[in-house]
């Protein structure tokens, strides 16, 4: 792995990232004035956007070309993407105020707590159950964007299901950074 120039900041994968990070303001335009059309096509706007997500990783971890730049873009353009959707919902109805702002804090919580580590000297990697957390967030968030009834599927009630799974992984998993965090800080100060 190498660190890169300036010349691989916009490599491959970052470019994928950056086009994921861009994704957010055209989700939020489709988003503001929902109707059948639109919402479908926000949902398969935000999927396709996630699976960039799997692709820039790989191409990064493939190509060899993993960067500093890359290591902050890709987290930050999947935080202000799921972010940015969980919020276009809630006066659509589509999610709870309450939750998302949870989601939200837990985000922010847990990016402040990887600064404070990073500036320590340890690395948060992201865990299983992070992992976890943003693959239910988006299976929930991609049927809260469809919203309406297709094919007999009550799409809503599918993505307020999940949406529940989701904020549960989403809060152990960030209690688990802390607890990890605690406990190596501890054991590197014992």
């Amino acid at each position: 792995m190498r660190q890169g120039t300036k010349a691989d900041l916009l490599n491959l994968p970052n470019t994928l990232s950056l086009i994921r990070l861009l994704t957010a303001p055209v989700l939020v335009v489709l988003l503001f004035s929902p109707g059948e059309r639109l919402s479908v096509i926000a949902a398969a706007v935000f999927l396709l956007a996630c699976l960039t997500d799997w692709l820039d990783g790989y191409l990064a971890r493939k190509m060899g070309i993993v960067t500093s730049f890359g290591k902050f873009l890709d987290p930050l353009a999947d935080k202000l993407l799921i972010i940015t959707v969980f919020i276009m919902l809630i006066p659509l109805g589509r999610t709870p105020a309450w939750m998302v702002a949870l989601i939200v804090c837990r985000a922010i919580a847990v990016t402040g707590l990887r600064a404070v580590a990073a500036d320590m000297g340890v690395v948060i990697s992201a865990s299983p159950l992070g992992k976890y957390k943003t693959i239910m967030q988006i299976a929930c968030l991609v049927p809260l964007i469809i919203h309406y009834p297709f094919f007999g599927i009550d799409f809503q009630s599918i993505g307020t299901v999940l949406l529940v799974i989701a904020f549960i992984l989403t809060m152990v998993s960030g209690a688990d950074y802390f607890r990890s965090f605690f406990k190596t800080n501890s054991l590197k100060n014992s």
